[in-house]
């Protein structure tokens, strides 16, 4: 029996399936780099950022011209109050919906070998930065449910114990529950506004300047949500998209698009003293308010997806062990010699 047992025992156990499998491999920062980096010009983003950002301030201040030019043709006196209302209104619709998104900050993501070390440095104060903006925006404002009560106190907890991880994951689990949530309402509430204006107003220049003033508004407002912005090239392009809405609101505007409507309907109208009319107005201003709101959910729901793809990116970045480039070595060498010069020389042997 005893034998029999020894037997039993020399007999290998299989090891589970789960068991052998190899644990998965890290990505290096050469495959990230392969899959992740494309060539961007930066200076020539910051450019087209500042001729975009002309753009919208002029065809905006264009439109404040015209109405106070109006009113002036009136009264001059009108036309005086006019342009000092119109100049307040350019800077709290324009200049400072501009200013807070461009000085927001943005994680560094299309990085080569040589700069990731400095990107997830970048990268990890941003992280805190947002963490710190979220955890005094929930205290200091209530009643607006922005935020996750329970997962900002958590943000609180690792910025005082200086625990990045946790605030990686913190910020992770709220931008896909509650902000993922907030941003869809506010992309929503903006795109009714958008359309609800339009089909109100019966002028080009207004429905432009409303597109335009409601499509920033709801990018500062994102951009706050998420307590970064997107990088230089992608604000170029949503730049271009504010751009773009504005002249087609303008456009709209200017054209009769229900008239083409009506005569589709045939000859039911034509008996009908004014309905024709009626039934145009109403088609136009429906369907201005309906491409107005439908271009600014486009411009909302593109912004959260560059939003959410460059959260990820830095993520996936800040997993990879990055070794110290030569540029790097230089500045910390470059730092201890400035240390060196700001401490006092010491005094010769046998002086």
């Amino acid at each position: 029996m005893a034998k029999k047992q020894e037997q039993l025992k020399l007999v290998p156990v299989e090891k589970d399936e789960a068991q052998q499998q190899t644990p998965e491999k890290k990505m290096t920062i050469y495959e990230y780099e392969e899959k992740y980096v494309r060539r961007q010009n930066v200076r020539g983003a910051r450019f087209l950022i500042g001729l975009l950002a002309g753009v919208i301030g002029v065809f905006m201040g264009w439109c404040l011209f015209s109405f106070t030019m109006q009113l002036y043709n009136l009264h001059p006196y009108a036309g005086y109050a006019a342009a000092v209302v119109s100049v307040i209104i350019f800077i709290f619709v324009f200049i400072v919906p501009l200013v807070k998104i461009l000085r927001s900050d943005y994680f560094i993501t299309n990085v080569n070998a040589a700069h990731a070390g400095k990107a997830k440095r970048h990268n990890k104060r941003v992280r805190r930065s947002i963490a710190e903006k979220m955890v005094e925006f929930n205290n200091s404002v209530s009643g607006v449910g922005w935020y996750d009560d329970k997962l900002v106190g958590d943000l609180a907890v690792a910025l005082r114990t200086n625990d990045d991880p946790l605030i990686k994951s913190t910020l992770t689990a709220l931008y896909k529950g509650k902000v993922k949530k907030t941003a869809k309402d506010i992309i929503f509430k903006c795109s009714l506004k958008s359309a609800a204006y339009s089909a109100v107003s019966q002028s080009s220049r207004t429905d432009a300047l409303l597109v335009a003033v409601v499509n920033l508004q709801m990018i500062k407002d994102i951009v706050f949500l998420y307590g970064f912005r997107p990088s230089d090239t992608k604000l170029v392009k949503i730049f271009w998209a504010v751009v773009r809405n504005s002249l087609t609101a303008f456009g709209l505007g200017s054209l009769q698009i229900g008239n083409a409507v009506v005569k589709t309907m045939g000859d039911a109208a034509k008996g009908i003293p004014f309905l024709g009319s009626a039934i145009s107005a109403l088609v136009d201003s429906s369907i201005q308010g309906l491409t107005n709101g439908t271009l600014t959910a486009v411009i909302g729901y593109q912004t959260i997806k560059y939003l959410n793809k460059e959260y990820r990116l830095q993520n996936i970045l800040d997993g990879i062990e990055v070794a110290e480039s030569q540029e790097e070595l230089e500045e910390t060498c470059a730092e201890i010699k400035d240390e060196l010069k700001r401490r006092p020389a010491r005094a010769p042997m046998g002086a």
